[in-house]
């Protein structure tokens, strides 16, 4: 049985970037494609690149509710068995549908798949490969190691489990992840399959603060509690915006690190041993320490 694939790009103000994004989607070697891009009403050059593009795809530019409205609102207006979403940013690598649909067709029982990724910057160069691991999803509610662009999924997932939360401006993507996680194994291809810009204006890098703090709230709701991982994050990212220190000066790095602690205290009743013992690791040895080893982080390279 062939399977059609249903693409959605959310798209506001990205016209630097947008056509880019729609070469990867169309240079695609697949045949049984849609594709609609759902525009919130872009004043800058995004429309007249649509129009270039009206007999290879779909697309509406109106005002919406955010980008995970515009993303359900594109759902809803496609029928394919597979659902691709991508941001107008983003770019997927050659051959990638082909090894997805593959998988799909090889595997019927398979409802979602995941790729390897990379991020990338303004010029398409590789700045860091994403973190991705091997399903489990224990894992997956400590930390969010699966790129959206590099995933797809059934459409029958979104008929059972629902679609995007509204509700959400930042980690809409990994609430999804969680929500058909809990009851679905996902499919891991150890192969690369898409890039997620990182630029000093994208929302992930601009907001750090607002996103991690929306993925706190996010887990307390949904799980009753905060995870670890995500409360030492989101300490040590307030810590720093507050106090305004270097993370990679070694003058300034325990001061934060002790800030971090407070901000934890203020945010959690209660202290884990876990906490206690990474905080003790993060103080002795700041360079091991996902802050510094990480540099991406601190979007230097951006």
């Amino acid at each position: 049985m062939s399977l059609k694939f249903s693409v959605i790009t959310p798209s506001f103000r990205q016209g630097c970037f947008i056509e880019r994004t729609i070469q990867s989607v169309l240079s695609q070697n697949i045949e049984d494609m849609e594709y609609i891009i759902c525009d919130g009403g872009s004043d800058d050059e995004t429309v007249e690149i649509l129009k270039k593009y009206h007999q290879k795809l779909r697309w509406i530019s109106e005002a919406d509710k955010g980008q995970s409205d515009a993303v359900n609102k594109g759902i809803s207006m496609t029928t394919g068995d597979i659902i691709a979403w991508i941001n107008s940013d983003d770019i997927y690598y050659p051959e990638a549908f082909q090894t997805v649909k593959q998988v799909f067709e090889s595997k019927p029982e398979i409802e979602v798949v995941y790729g390897d990724a990379d991020w990338i910057n303004e010029l398409d160069d590789i700045i860091y490969p994403y973190p991705t691991e091997d399903w489990n999803y224990k894992r997956l509610i400590e930390t969010c190691y699966i790129c959206q662009p590099a995933v797809f999924f059934k459409r029958s997932l979104i008929e059972r489990f629902g679609s995007l939360d509204t509700s959400l401006d930042y980690c809409m993507d990994y609430e999804l992840w969680l929500r058909y996680g809990k009851y679905v194994d996902f499919y891991h291809i150890p192969q690369k399959m898409a890039g997620s810009r990182m630029y000093k204006t994208n929302k992930t890098v601009s907001k750090k603060l607002q996103a991690h703090y929306e993925v706190t709230q996010m887990h307390k709701q949904k799980f009753g509690n905060i995870p670890d991982n995500w409360t030492m994050a989101y300490a040590f990212v307030k810590a720093e915006e507050t106090t305004k220190l270097d993370r990679f000066d070694d003058n300034q790095v325990k001061i934060l690190i002790w800030n971090s602690l407070i901000e934890i205290i203020k945010l959690k009743s209660g202290i884990s041993l876990k906490i206690i013992i990474k905080i003790i690791f993060w103080w002795f040895f700041p360079n091991l320490s996902w802050f510094r080893k990480l540099k991406l982080l601190e979007y230097k390279n951006i």
